[in-house]
């Protein structure tokens, strides 16, 4: 029958017809035995696809991550190995996926280790068993790092090729293996008289770790590498190290021999952008950004004189564009201007980075911070003030984690 559904839109339609039927409730064997008829084997493409066309008809990204590790399991040593990438970067140290997967060998040692030592706290519930079953599972939590480098660096470019799925679902598996790793370490940490529902934790994380590891190289890496360019590779690998590595690190750099920095940096920065080291803006985009601050925002250079001032709607202390290119000493009344002079001194010496003020101001109480700003080598380039009304703040207790009505 497979001969029959040789149509890609076809093979997709019967890929979602047959996830549908498991969140319907059909067993999982008859499913997967009629996924083995019909298909035998499927591209990784075709995964990413179907899901992303279930949640645009409706389903969502959370019932399919529910369903994830069961449809992950019919598609098991079923995906068509020549569907699969023509580039290899198994054997580039350094590059990206290299480093996934360096990583995923690390955290299957992890969770051998918990597994065992959870096996000796069963059979013998000594603290000292706990003790070796929290240090496994302090280690496994060093996976965090593993999934913000897959979330933060690869699921942007991926998206940017139109490939939102695996975001959309595996974020949110990502999530809930973060949360049965804390929740165990929370569970272990604070009474004895909760073992069962501790080494429940431990078990799911860690069938949802192995089954993550499955979904990763099996179908998210393949899948991104069809579509991602060596240039995008190469700018996740020059920002992993910022976002930290999971119980390892890269055996080596690693740079595309078509790419170089200035190509990168090229890249990055489109006509009337202005490049910063986190990403790129417009002029407009910026003034728009500092004047919608909850704060006012004066900058005076490395000489004394105001450079810049925010102009927000709600100002605590009145500005004008007049005092831009005057002498600082020179804004402020003669009672209050010798203070200034010294903290800018302190600031320009290094005998200080930062100075807080706060004063009662009719309905309002002012909080007034100033800073040194200093350039990569410590040089001094002047001081910003930052000034805010904090009176509403004073008063907020408990939390909110629901939006206002």
């Amino acid at each position: 029958m497979s001969e029959l559904i040789n149509n890609s839109e076809k093979r997709k339609e019967e890929l979602k017809n047959l996830i549908k039927k498991l969140h319907q409730g059909v067993p999982f064997d008859d499913v997967k035995n009629e996924f083995l008829i019909k298909f035998g084997t499927v591209s990784t493409i075709e995964i990413a696809q179907m899901e992303q066309q279930l949640m645009q008809e409706g389903m969502s990204a959370d019932v399919i991550r529910k369903l994830c590790d069961v449809h992950a399991e019919v598609f098991r040593n079923n995906i068509e190995e020549v569907q699969r990438p023509t580039k290899n970067y198994d054997d580039q140290p350094g590059h990206p996926i290299h480093t996934f997967k360096l990583e995923n060998r690390e955290i299957e040692k992890v969770v051998s280790s918990l597994e065992q030592v959870v096996s000796e706290y069963e059979k013998d519930p000594t603290m000292d068993n706990g003790y070796k079953v929290l240090e496994q599972l302090n280690l496994l939590w060093d996976i965090d790092k593993h999934y913000s480098r897959k979330e933060n660096l690869l699921f942007p470019y991926m998206e940017k090729h139109g490939v939102t799925g695996p975001a959309k679902v595996m974020w949110g598996a990502d999530d809930e293996i973060r949360g049965l790793i804390k929740a165990a370490i929370k569970l272990l940490k604070d009474t004895d008289d909760n073992r069962t529902e501790v080494l429940a934790n431990i078990s799911s994380a860690v069938e949802k770790v192995k089954s993550m590891i499955f979904k990763e190289e099996d179908i998210l890496l393949p899948t991104a590498t069809r579509f991602l360019t060596d240039e995008e590779w190469y700018k996740i690998a020059l920002e992993s190290e910022e976002v930290g590595y999971c119980l390892t690190s890269p055996e080596a750099k690693w740079r595309p021999a078509n790419v170089s920095d200035a190509d990168v940096d090229q890249a990055q920065t489109p006509s009337g952008y202005i490049r910063f080291e986190t990403g790129i803006l417009t002029v407009k985009e910026i003034s728009a950004i500092f004047n919608h601050l909850p704060i006012d925002i004066t900058y005076v250079d490395k000489d004394d004189i105001v450079k810049y001032f925010s102009h927000g709607e709600d100002r605590v202390f009145m500005r004008t564009k007049s005092i831009i290119g005057r002498n600082v000493s020179n804004c402020h009344p003669p009672h209050s201007v010798h203070i200034v002079e010294k903290l800018v001194a302190d600031f320009k010496s290094g005998k200080k980075d930062s100075e807080d003020f706060w004063i009662p101001l009719g309905d309002m109480f002012v909080l007034i911070r100033y800073f040194a700003v200093r350039d990569e080598n410590g040089e001094f380039m002047g001081t910003i003030e930052v000034t805010q009304n904090i009176k509403h703040i004073q008063t907020i207790t408990g939390e909110k984690r629901l939006l206002s009505e």
